[in-house]
């Protein structure tokens, strides 16, 4: 089954490829292309369906046949500050901010209150359009974030977040013992529950 991701994020290509190890998985950008999808949305569930209902019309514009469209929506919550970065967490200190970037507005919206460690937890939304159906699954992780970065694996606020049950960052960690519980694993093993019954 041809699987095409709505996405151009890396991280989350090679995550999704790492995770669906049989399945042929191709990011809408080798087939359509450079598009820019505006995630104007209020909710990561939301943005997950735009993003997927849009690559999956201009897929059925070229007429291709039985692809399943799989988008994902995901952040980091911390509620001690207002619900931030949450839906924003990808352009949190701007549009196409690196990570580094806003890890460190991050860092810096903690130090303002003067927090060096508070909970917070991670959100993913995977929607899944095929025969013209939508379907959505959702994962979380919790735990805390705190002030600094430690750990040069993961992407995006990883270097930042322990999760619950451990002592180390996801940095830290590294990707085979965060792959065991992740908010993306936890919505993909949802999502391949979607797919066996929907195939």
């Amino acid at each position: 089954m041809k699987i095409v991701l709505a996405s151009a994020n890396k991280g989350k290509i090679a995550e999704f490829e790492k995770l669906m190890p049989n399945d042929e998985v191709i990011a809408f950008s080798e087939i359509l292309g450079k598009i820019e999808i505006d995630e104007d949305q209020d909710s990561f569930k939301g943005n997950a369906i735009k993003k997927a209902r849009t690559i999956y019309d201009l897929l059925m514009e070229k007429d291709f046949k039985d692809v399943i469209v799989i988008s994902d929506d995901s952040g980091i919550t911390v509620p001690v500050l207002n619900n931030e970065p949450g839906i924003y967490s990808a352009r949190y200190a701007g549009l196409n901010a690196s990570d580094k970037e806003n890890n460190t507005k991050l860092i810096e919206n903690l130090n303002k209150i003067n927090l060096k460690r508070t909970a917070a937890f991670y959100t993913a939304c995977i929607a899944i359009i095929y025969n013209n159906e939508t379907y959505t699954v959702h994962g979380w992780m919790h735990g805390d974030v705190i002030n600094k970065e430690m750990g040069e694996g993961g992407f995006g606020y990883d270097p930042m977040f322990i999760p619950t049950g451990f002592d180390k960052t996801l940095g830290e960690l590294g990707y085979e013992a965060k792959k065991e519980f992740s908010h993306r694993t936890k919505a993909l093993n949802l999502a391949k529950k979607v797919l066996d019954v929907i195939l």
